[in-house]
């Protein structure tokens, strides 16, 4: 048997594969040393990339958030007490963006002013969406649930991801909005048959109840 022509074959039909699948298999054999160096450091990279994009997009969704919520305290007139939760959480919010600033300016980066302004903008028309409804004030708090369930999904998986890339000084301010993120739900889940209940009696008495 010609050994020297079997070895080509092999090295040839690795290179097929490799070619087909986009791996390098040869790290599996036996004897074959791989620097892993490289590889660690695309990882590493790869990781802080995904990590800075999802810092940049929950920049712009607490953006968002703040018309949303600016845009119905504007108009909130018989609900009072969810009036100055949201107004609350607007504080809570403006110091959310401050970490996100904060831990982003640590990585050497900047939010997206193009997707912060056009978050901006999209909190406003879906704000105004719903003053055309009867149930006004029911369609935000569904609303409103909803997109702090989304926000506090946003924080977990970045946690996870600064957790991953190493960037540890992220993991507490991160948390701390996802704390905050959490009570709002919390508060906003106990206090829906309360609202619901405003409205209805509002209702029974002729008044003004969408807002």
């Amino acid at each position: 048997m010609n050994f020297k022509f079997l070895r080509i074959e092999m090295h040839i039909c690795t290179l097929k594969w490799n070619t087909r699948f986009g791996r390098d298999f040869t790290r599996r054999l036996p004897g074959v040393v791989v620097n892993r160096s490289q590889e660690d450091k695309q990882m590493a990279q790869s990781v802080r990339d995904v990590f800075v994009v999802g810092l940049k997009n929950a920049h712009a969704v607490e953006n968002e958030a703040l018309s949303i919520m600016n845009r119905q305290i504007e108009r909130l007139e018989s609900y009072p007490e969810l009036a100055d939760r949201l107004r609350g959480h607007v504080e809570e919010t403006n110091g959310q963006l401050d970490r996100l600033d904060k831990i982003l300016h640590e990585l050497g980066e900047e939010s997206s002013t193009f997707k912060d302004t056009a978050a901006s903008m999209m909190g406003s028309m879906a704000a105004l969406g719903h003053t055309v409804a009867d149930d006004e004030i029911l369609k935000n708090a569904f609303a409103d649930f909803a997109f702090e369930n989304y926000e506090i999904a946003a924080y977990r998986s970045l946690i996870s991801m600064a957790e991953a890339g190493g960037f540890n000084a992220a993991v507490p301010l991160l948390s701390a909005t996802l704390t905050e993120e959490e009570a709002m739900a919390r508060w906003l889940a106990d206090h829906l048959p309360r609202v619901t209940d405003r409205y209805l009696s509002l209702q029974e008495q002729g008044a003004a109840a969408q807002r």
